[in-house]
């Protein structure tokens, strides 16, 4: 396949992906919002919750925000009693943000809820169709876990 073909072939497949990714994303947007939460503030805590604890920094980069931004978002969360501050032990003028028990609880079922009717859209597939998706997975991974 020439440069121009590939060009074109990757135009298409971008096109597709974007419009899965959209749908997908409008599909489960129902279970984010059985959590009550902002989708800001749901991000930083899944950030937290599957990234571990960190600092004020690092969440506001992970986020793509400002570091006052973020430390609205972290105010919120912790008046809700999703996350707390502890002390940097590396650095005494830091702080150290983690979800809590009731945050880990929070997203681990909003977790459960989109997977749940993820899988009811795998249900309709055929085997052949199962098989293919479940074989592009790794790659659609490695194309989401690009950091530009």
């Amino acid at each position: 396949m020439g440069k121009a073909g590939q060009g074109q072939e990757a135009h298409k497949l971008a096109e597709a992906l974007h419009r899965a990714a959209i749908g997908l994303l409008r599909g489960i947007k129902t279970a984010d919002q059985e959590s009550g939460l902002s989708p800001p503030r749901l991000s930083a805590l899944s950030v937290l919750v599957f990234a571990g604890a960190q600092s004020l920094a690092s969440l506001a980069k992970a986020e793509g925000v400002k570091p006052p931004t973020m430390s609205k978002l972290v105010a919120e969360l912790e008046a809700e009693g999703l996350i707390e501050k502890s002390p940097d032990p590396e650095d005494r003028r830091g702080l150290v943000i983690a979800a809590t028990p009731r945050g880990r609880k929070l997203m681990l079922q909003g977790r459960d809820r989109r997977l749940a009717l993820l899988k009811d859209r795998l249900a309709p597939l055929s085997a052949k169709e199962f098989a293919l998706l479940s074989d592009a997975a790794p790659v659609l991974l490695k194309i989401a876990s690009r950091v530009y």
